[in-house]
């Protein structure tokens, strides 16, 4: 990709300006068909998943279901390693329904944090989660702080149980949802529990910002379903059938995901649970 040669800058600017251009062109384009967003001839068209495979020991995982789930249905390598960039880029925007920039922008953004070739380079997805570096972060919601786990590619049952538990929504068919502001409440109390008992905490404006993307994620590409979300990430698998949730004809831009990132950031109010 001639992009990767262009400085962090130059890269952002073209990124962030075709994902405006994206994002109006969504708001005229017809939606794609429910049963036809995922492209034909990618994994998963059709609702149709390659096998499912849970990680042996010696694979390597990510903080990220969303990553995990990729590689136990074998679209990524499945022992989680030498991945080519280009094609972490490709499967995440294929799989998920992102628009070209999402994708793009965090697998630059990975290869430079890990000092690699975003064109020559491969990556494994314990890399991925170096403990605030990239994307892995104090107060996930899926997984206790590096500080009680150094394995962050396992997921936390307790902390997801009691996530899906606090979903307040209803579809018109009467599903379970999570809402924004179970995001917000939920996120509050994961900040305010880790600030307090890891003596390590660390917690900066960009890993919030990936915390609330994260969680936007769970709320536009999964729908906040809750049903679908037991098995996403509790075993980082495809419920039979499934298909990204975001309709939209070039996919999920990034100025669509922080309309969400905004609204659950602006409703995170840690001070409520400081003194729990």
């Amino acid at each position: 990709m001639l992009l990767a040669y262009f400085p962090r800058f130059l890269q952002n600017i073209c990124i962030f300006t075709y994902d405006f251009f994206l994002t109006l062109f969504n708001l005229v384009a017809p939606k794609r068909r429910v049963g036809s967003v995922t492209p034909h001839g990618s994994p998963g068209a059709g609702g149709k998943w390659p096998k499912f495979i849970p990680p042996k020991e010696g694979d390597k995982r990510s903080p990220c279901p969303a990553l995990n789930a990729l590689a136990n249905h074998g679209i990524l390598p499945r022992d989680g390693q030498n991945i080519k960039f280009a094609d972490l880029d490709r499967h995440v925007r294929n799989t998920y329904n992102f628009a070209p920039t999402f994708p793009t922008f965090t697998a630059l953004f990975v290869a430079q944090y890990l000092n690699k070739n975003y064109n020559t380079d491969t990556c494994d997805l314990a890399e991925i989660g170096l403990h605030n570096t990239g994307i892995e972060h104090d107060a996930s919601l899926l997984r206790q702080d590096v500080k009680f786990d150094p394995d962050q590619g396992v997921p936390y049952l307790p902390f997801i149980d009691e996530l899906l538990a606090s979903a307040s929504g209803k579809d018109a068919n009467g599903n379970r949802l999570l809402t924004v502001a179970d995001l917000s409440r939920y996120s509050a109390k994961r900040r305010a529990e880790a600030r307090a008992t890891n003596p390590d905490f660390v917690l900066d404006k960009q890993h919030k910002a990936f915390g609330s993307s994260n969680c936007s994620g769970l709320l536009t590409i999964f729908g906040g379903r809750v049903a679908d979300l037991e098995l996403i990430l509790k075993e980082e698998r495809f419920p039979d059938g499934w298909e990204s949730r975001v309709l939209s004809r070039m996919g999920m831009t990034f100025m669509k995901l922080n309309l969400t990132v905004f609204k659950l950031e602006r409703g995170i109010k840690e001070e409520d649970y400081t003194h729990a």
